[in-house]
């Protein structure tokens, strides 16, 4: 099991870090000592998983703020309260999603669900901490993408499936956003001269509410293949799908740019994996966090950094 560093003293976000992969990892990280924000759509459900967390670490440093990235509105508030605390941010994990939702749904601000709460919601909160990220020391930018990605492309023509809808392809093509974002997020660092490192990871096939939360939205049902294939294929618990995410998050040896995964594809112990081509490539990512300014009126602040 991978061991996270010691974390004294920074300060991290989770997303949907109220089940799954997502409280998994905020629990290691209170644990190695960070003061972690649980940053999660149903405050309730975060106050219930800090209270397992407190229990596990009862001299851990954990707090509950509200974040819907299917709302604009709710990212900006909790940037802008975070802002007002004027501490620095070491390390955001982007790690809440939506999965396979059964029909076309838009958010409050009408992206395609998915899209919107997979990549655009993420996008601009990872912008609009980008100053408290870059007072911090050694900061951090962990991203949660799928392997499902590597058989997406970006439809530019039809980012948000006005025209054509497929919940399994509109879920690739949001996590395969959220590698292109992480990639050209590290090429900004690098333009920039930013001590920020960011990097990827993917669960594997990790069993979370993931599966079901999206498949069931608006009264749908997981298919009958979706709901075999759940029973058949190799997975592993949140203890294991979070190390990847943990990985790039904490460990002395993440690179920028990385991309880190179970070593089976599917299940095992967190090893670097080679992002596939579409997210290599470099012109797109570029085009998609241009449209993604675009469609969120976030974009990065440089003459403040």
């Amino acid at each position: 099991m991978y061991q996270v560093p010691d974390q004294q003293g920074k300060l991290a976000v989770v997303t949907g870090a109220n089940s799954g992969t997502g409280k998994e990892a905020a629990k290691r990280l209170a644990g190695a000592g960070a003061h972690v924000v649980l940053a999660v759509r149903t405050p309730a459900k975060g106050e219930q998983a800090r209270d397992e967390i407190l229990a596990a670490h009862p001299g851990a440093q954990v707090e509950v703020r509200h974040l819907d990235l299917a709302d604009l509105a709710s990212v900006r508030k909790l940037a802008e309260d975070l802002t007002s605390d004027g501490r620095p941010l070491d390390l955001l994990l982007n790690n809440a999603g939506v999965m396979n939702v059964p029909q076309r749904t838009e958010t409050a601000d009408g992206f395609e669900l998915q899209l919107g709460s997979n990549f655009l919601g993420p996008f601009a909160l990872t912008v609009r901490l980008l100053p408290l990220l870059l007072a911090a020391p050694a900061p951090r930018v962990a991203t949660m993408s799928s392997g499902t990605a590597n058989r997406a492309r970006i439809d530019f023509g039809d980012l948000h499936a006005t025209r054509d809808y497929s919940p399994t392809r509109a879920y690739a093509q949001s996590k395969l956003a959220d590698m292109l974002m992480m990639l050209h997020l590290a090429d900004l660092a690098t333009e920039h001269g930013w001590p920020l490192l960011s990097a990827g990871a993917h669960p594997g096939y990790t069993r979370t509410n993931l599966m079901t939360s999206g498949p069931t939205l608006n009264g749908g049902r997981p298919g009958l293949l979706e709901s075999l294939l759940y029973k058949i294929v190799p997975s592993q618990a949140p203890e294991q799908g979070a190390e990847p995410l943990l990985y790039a998050a904490t460990s002395p040896d993440a690179k920028a740019g990385g991309y880190y995964g179970p070593r089976w594809a599917m299940i095992g112990p967190t090893k670097l994996t080679k992002l596939p081509r579409s997210a290599q490539d470099r012109p797109t990512a570029a085009h998609l966090w241009t449209e993604a300014e675009r469609l969120t009126h976030v974009s990065v602040p440089t003459r403040n950094l």
